[in-house]
Order: structure tokens, then C-alpha cells, then sequence
């Protein structure tokens, strides 16, 4: 299966991030695998809400630098980093750089909206 990043309808988060999604098992007929990928954009200066997942979540940075929270801990995080953030963590992220950043998601098992709480 092959997705175009600009034939994904964007949607606007629970947390407020710009999101399109890529591929989600509930979503796509022929996508059977049990997680969820999207691409996701905080715009410069902006900062998502704090928000938990039921669900283990994965952030590859692709461009831009930010300061990712999850529970007690900060994380500066800049293109090439990837993040493992533990089901029911306190998480969000700000973006602190010159530019949009800009995020993969991967989430499993694949996101739902009854498994985010926002805080």
C-alpha cells in the first residue's frame, strides 16, 4: 500500500496537533496490522495540550526542535530522534525551534479516540 502525505485529510487533534493519519487498521481495508501512523505538526511557538494514550507511542522527529514532556521528564528532541512514550504517561509537546516541527506517531495498539484522555 502506498500513501501520499498530501491525499491524507488533515484533522486537528484531541491535543490539538495537526495530524494526518497514514495508515490505521479501522480505517483502511487492506491495512491489517495492529497500530496506527500519522504524521503530526505543531506549529512554531504552539505547544499540544497534556494528554495520556492506553496505548504505547512512538515519535520519530523529521523536522523542527522541541521539548517533549512525559511525566517528570523533558526531553529536547531535534530531526532523527526517536521516543518510546509508556502507555498512560502524561505527555505533550512544545515546539521551541524556528520552524514547524514535525513528527511521525506510531501507536499500538492503534489509536482510539475512547483511549485518550486530555487532561
Amino acid at each position: 500500500m502506498l500513501r501520499k502525505l498530501d491525499q491524507c485529510s488533515p484533522i486537528i487533534a484531541g491535543d490539538g496537533t495537526r495530524l494526518r493519519e497514514l495508515f490505521h487498521p479501522d480505517r483502511d481495508y487492506d491495512f491489517t496490522s495492529p497500530y496506527s501512523l500519522a504524521h503530526a505538526v505543531v506549529p512554531v511557538g504552539e505547544t499540544t495540550l497534556k494528554h495520556r494514550l492506553k496505548a504505547d507511542e512512538v515519535y520519530y522527529i523529521l523536522t523542527g526542535r522541541g521539548m517533549l514532556h512525559i511525566d517528570n521528564q523533558s526531553l529536547e528532541v531535534e530531526p532523527g530522534d526517536v521516543v518510546d512514550i509508556p502507555p498512560g504517561s502524561v505527555q505533550w509537546i512544545e515546539n521551541v525551534g524556528e520552524n514547524e516541527l514535525t513528527f511521525l506517531c506510531i501507536v499500538s495498539p492503534a489509536w482510539r479516540v475512547e483511549d485518550e484522555e486530555i487532561l
